[in-house]
């Protein structure tokens, strides 16, 4: 256990991605590779940042790379051969907790390459909900390669949401993968409201027997954000599901790429791509591109898409109450991105309302 002072600009910087490191709970906190405090209070909750961990545990390297490959592309190849840090969170046995684990993952000096790997193991049986905040000091230059492994034993549930605040000068690039084993499910959520200079992932799960999987991103695109985000899900057991959501507004020059893929191997196994987007902006562009493979013929995939913009009469209803047309624009996008399609437990559900309210005045 460890903890160590952070000075208070820093404190209020991380709170815009939902971050409070003044709060008691198990939290990890990164600045470029540098852990500053890695704390657990929770008795079956071990937080460790990577490098520790793997001095600990002997075994922990079979785990590196096992989720995501290497060799995917230039940024894990690159990641794999240059020194990393990240988080170890793992949750024992039976163990199951509602308080939410907090990991922040700060960049400070300029033209950095974060480079983090991150790995949490949620035992059999287990059950833990993690908040985890990335962002960048005002006004600096960074690459964030941000590799993520999960393994998720039999009968565990881990519930993941992410919020990313960047810049016009970062480049992020998350990798992450995760294995579900029999009857465990994983949630992911990930929220990008910030602009940013270029942002790239694709998180991968391996779902095997009667696993479930939900998928869901809150996206804004501002200024000349390049944006590209897909998840790709193997259904690879009888019974299992996954559902991918996403929800995305484009505004003045920005581009976001929405992808979904779902590979159906196994019996029974259902899986559905929802994609919604709001273009506010002639210049803005927002693409939706949905990928269903079935390869088992009692399998079931679908999808659902749509790219659209204000309603006049939305518009002018708003306008005639007393609002002008910037006030009336915004409160309807805030509305379309309100979190609630999003399976957020209501310990984490409180922060990220709060950070909703501070970043757009609601």
């Amino acid at each position: 256990m460890r903890k160590m002072q952070i000075e208070k600009k820093i404190k209020e910087n991380v709170k815009k991605v939902g971050i409070d490191l003044d709060k008691k709970q198990p939290t990890y906190f990164q600045i470029d590779h540098l852990p500053l405090i890695q704390f657990s209070n929770i008795k079956g909750i071990e937080i460790l940042n990577i490098q520790d961990a793997l001095k600990k545990y002997s075994w922990l390297k079979n785990y590196l790379w096992k989720a995501v490959n290497k060799e995917k592309d230039e940024y894990t190849k690159y990641s794999a051969k240059n020194y990393f840090n990240g988080y170890f969170i793992r949750v024992k046995k039976n163990v199951k907790i509602d308080i939410p684990i907090q990991a922040c993952l700060y960049l400070n000096t300029n033209n950095l390459i974060q480079n983090v790997h991150n790995i949490i193991i949620a035992e059999e049986g287990s059950s833990i909900n993690i908040i985890t905040g990335c962002t960048i000091s005002l006004h600096k230059a960074g690459m964030h390669i941000g590799i993520s492994e999960f393994f998720l034993e039999k009968n565990s549930k881990v519930n993941f949401t992410m919020i990313h605040a960047w810049n016009e000068k970062t480049e992020v690039r998350p990798r992450t993968g995760a294995i579900l084993e029999e009857n465990s499910t994983f949630i992911s959520n990930y929220i990008l409201l910030t602009q940013t200079k270029s942002l790239q992932m694709a998180p991968k799960s391996i779902n095997k027997e009667n696993t479930k999987s939900f998928f869901g991103s809150l996206l804004l695109g501002l200024k000349n954000s390049n944006v590209d985000v897909g998840t790709e899900i193997y259904l690879n057991g009888k019974n299992s599901s996954s559902l991918i959501k996403s929800r995305i507004v484009a505004k003045e020059n920005s581009k976001i790429i929405s992808r979904g893929k779902i590979v159906a191997n196994s019996e029974n196994s259902k899986g559905h791509i929802e994609c919604r987007g709001l273009i506010l902006s002639n210049k803005a562009e927002i693409q939706a591109i949905p990928e269903l493979y079935s390869k088992n013929k009692k399998s079931e995939l679908t999808h659902e898409a749509s790219v659209g913009r204000i309603k006049e009469e939305e518009l002018w209803y708003l306008m005639s109450r007393g609002l002008n047309e910037e006030e009336a624009i915004n409160l309807i996008t805030n509305g379309f991105l309100n979190p609630e399609f999003m399976e957020i437990p209501f310990s984490v559900k409180i922060q990220i309302e709060k950070y909703l309210k501070e970043k757009f005045k609601m």
